[in-house]
């Protein structure tokens, strides 16, 4: 017998509610809707708030994009999130992320890095992921590098990105075509 959770979306068949989230996603700076967005059109009000948060917290945070990535890749890792890890491991790559970085965080390996940002960020994300909580010393790193708006955002960032795993990961998502499972 085989999981169904994952939900089909026929977009030919979608509720007007849905059809405007559905429309204001793919029109907006992603272009595309697929992955989680599309399970969350199950639900098009949280689907039309997540989106809304997820368009902040990946295009207009205070964070380089270079910095935002490895928050996400460290957040897809800790769920081992393929989907997420598929589509955002290139993207972190074309930000300027060092490819040892992120085949070190794939293979959970912590990451020997040269930039200061980078291992602040990197720290923050793996110490909240792990231990539900940051020591005062990693905070401080946040804050030196980016301000308390900053680390509000970096939380932010690292929230959303757990909803999305969460949705890949209980609804079963599956890679985009042609992807292998990276973990």
């Amino acid at each position: 017998m085989s999981d169904t959770r994952h939900p089909t979306l026929d977009e030919s068949a979608l509720t007007p509610e849905q059809q405007s989230v559905f429309d204001a996603i793919r029109e907006g700076k992603r272009g595309v809707v697929q992955g989680p967005l599309r399970v969350w059109l199950q639900s098009p009000k949280l689907a039309e708030r997540a989106e809304a948060l997820g368009a902040f917290c990946r295009y207009d945070t205070r964070l380089p994009p270079r910095v935002s990535e490895l928050a996400i890749l460290v957040t897809g890792a800790f769920w081992a999130s393929g989907f997420e890890w598929a589509v955002h491991a290139p993207i972190a790559l074309q930000a300027g992320l060092a490819e040892h970085i992120v085949e070190d965080i794939r293979c959970g390996r912590t990451p020997t890095f040269t930039a200061a940002d980078e291992a602040a960020v990197y720290c923050f994300a793996d110490e909240l992921h792990r231990n539900h909580q940051v020591s005062s010393s990693t905070y401080a790193a946040v804050v030196a590098q980016y301000g308390v708006e900053g680390a509000v955002e970096l939380v932010g960032i690292l929230g959303y990105y757990t909803l999305i795993s969460m949705t890949i990961n209980a609804f079963n998502v599956p890679l985009p075509e042609g992807e292998a499972d990276p973990f």
